[in-house]
């Protein structure tokens, strides 16, 4: 059935179409998708969000070397517990980041569909 369906479609699309399709079927590496996240309006959350990350996993590693210096029970628990809200507010920063990542993969997998229906429906002329 999608045989069919890939056989009409490329049937009605004009060279331009077909030549934007092809770029979107193409097989895009990690890399390029996390590019992708830097673009677009939200951007500026993203870079945002990004330097938070590294701000945070800078202190995580500090509490950690803190935490290894030796200091006096109290002080070790709570350079423990610095460590450990900042390791995880890093793995919520990444998680919301991974998340864009799949947004804008399924709004480019919509825009396809989105192109394959407007070729497919009858035009009125």
């Amino acid at each position: 059935m999608t045989d069919d369906f890939d056989k009409r479609l490329f049937g009605e699309l004009t060279a331009d179409d077909a030549a934007f399709l092809e770029r979107l079927e193409e097989d895009r590496g990690l890399y390029s998708q996390m590019a992708d996240t830097f673009s677009g309006p939200m951007r500026y959350w993203t870079v945002f969000a990004f330097v938070l990350s590294l701000a945070f996993f800078i202190g995580a590693i500090y509490a950690l070397t803190e935490l290894w210096a030796g200091p006096p029970l109290r002080e070790s628990l709570l350079w423990l517990a610095m460590f450990g809200w900042l390791v995880l507010a890093v793995a919520m920063i990444k998680i919301w980041f991974w998340m864009r990542l799949n947004q804008i993969t399924l709004l480019r997998e919509l825009k396809k569909i989105e192109l394959q229906v407007s070729r497919l429906s009858p035009h009125d002329s």
